[in-house]
């Protein structure tokens, strides 16, 4: 059967309104990464504080995916997404008018700021549901690499604290926000064939499968690993090296930008290669280099390449199962994108947290980054066993046009 272009599958001003919509959404979620250094001095947390106050947004985000998973399917994800990014606004609102004091408040601040993580479960089912099984990976790997906006979080913040406070940040982030609402309003268009709306207690339902299991589990060492370094590079390199919040920013975002600019790589490569075979190669590579970067490298240059290879390994991953989960779960995208999500927030908080626990027990960032990078290698021998079975079952030929 002959394919249709990928640019005349789907709808492209859905598809970029989901990417510009995803990027700021991210960028604010993960906005407490870049200026924990100078938060901290100014409210004084340990490093441990430092570490769940960066990861709290990650686990909110997580949790809240599920939620917002469940919005997509009952009301449409244009609409839902609208919500999402009311509520984000209002929070950020909040904080600009002076409310984080203590490290309570900051905690509950991170639980607004999961709302903007979860957008993830919105954006992906918005431009999926546009293409057909073939196009699958190259459409969520565009929408997903709203990854990026991490890195404009990392490369912008820490500057603009020192300019105009780190409260006043978070007034200015409400200025692009409220341009990509503008955007995701006027040209965002829920997909025709949408599947209808379930009752709450199917949503449960496909826990009884064990791919969804599989999947989730996946997606916890590829999200989890890039959204938790995305989180708490900016303290690593000062607290390792010494850098400046301003430099470890910069440092950062090209950590970020390389692992969020693969991702639509990802899921290209795995539309060619297949899903299963890209995700392997790349668990491979990020076990190898978060092993590397655990021996503490002699210079924050060395490290930081160390840690861009691993973003790339990482980001490349995340297309590469977002190849793979519409083609298993295409009537149960919504949901099976919120559980999948939730996975990777918490694989994001559990690492965000465990190297601020690490750096207070033992001084350093060793214990954290080796046990995520056995986790990787935990991911590949699960994939490993069951490929076989995929690919004779629903990635079969008989079953589908996608490379499985």
């Amino acid at each position: 059967m002959q394919k249709t272009s990928f640019w005349k599958a789907g709808h492209t001003p859905t598809l970029l309104a989901s990417f510009f919509y995803f990027d700021l959404s991210f960028m604010v979620w993960v906005i407490l990464g870049p200026l924990a250094v100078q938060i901290s001095s100014d409210v004084g947390l340990s490093a441990a504080q430092k570490g769940l106050v960066v990861a709290t947004p990650l686990l909110a985000g997580a949790l809240l995916r599920m939620v917002m998973g469940v919005l997509v399917d009952l009301l449409q994800p244009k609409k839902a997404g609208m919500i999402g990014q009311l509520v984000v606004m209002a929070g950020l609102a909040w904080a600009w008018l002076g409310n984080l004091h203590d490290y309570h408040a900051l905690l509950a601040f991170g639980v607004i700021l999961g709302v903007a993580g979860a957008a993830f479960a919105v954006a992906l089912p918005l431009a999926s549901r546009w293409y057909p099984p073939e196009h699958q990976g190259t459409a969520l790997g565009i929408a997903g690499a709203g990854n990026s906006g991490t890195a404009l979080a990392a490369l912008f913040a820490p500057t603009l604290a020192i300019h105009f406070g780190w409260q006043n940040v978070f007034g200015l982030c409400l200025i692009p926000l409220a341009v990509a609402f503008l955007v995701y309003m006027v040209f965002a268009k829920d997909a025709p064939n949408a599947p209808p709306a379930k009752s709450l207690v199917a949503y449960l339902q496909v826990l009884k499968d064990r791919d969804a299991w599989w999947f989730m589990f996946f997606y916890s060492v590829t999200f989890g690993g890039f959204s938790g370094l995305a989180s708490s590079l900016t303290i690593y390199f000062n607290g390792q090296y010494g850098l400046s919040p301003v430099t470890a920013g910069y440092f950062t975002a090209a950590c970020v930008f390389a692992g969020s600019m693969v991702r639509p790589i990802g899921g290209r490569l795995a539309d060619r290669i297949g899903g299963i075979r890209t995700l392997s190669l790349m668990y491979m590579l990020a076990a190898i280099f978060l092993l590397i970067a655990s021996v503490g490298l002699p210079s924050s240059i060395m490290a930081a390449a160390v840690f861009v290879l691993a973003m790339l390994s990482l980001g490349t991953g995340n297309g590469a199962v977002f190849q793979l989960v519409p083609q298993r779960f295409r009537k149960e995208i919504g949901v099976m994108t919120g559980l999948v999500g939730m996975a990777g927030g918490i694989g994001g908080f559990y690492l965000a947290s465990s190297l601020g626990y690490s750096k207070q027990l033992t001084g350093d960032y060793q214990g954290g980054l080796i046990l995520f990078a056995a986790l990787a290698i935990v991911a590949l021998l699960g994939l490993s066993a069951v490929k076989t079975r995929w690919r004779t079952t629903w990635g079969s030929a008989a079953m589908t046009n996608a490379k499985i």
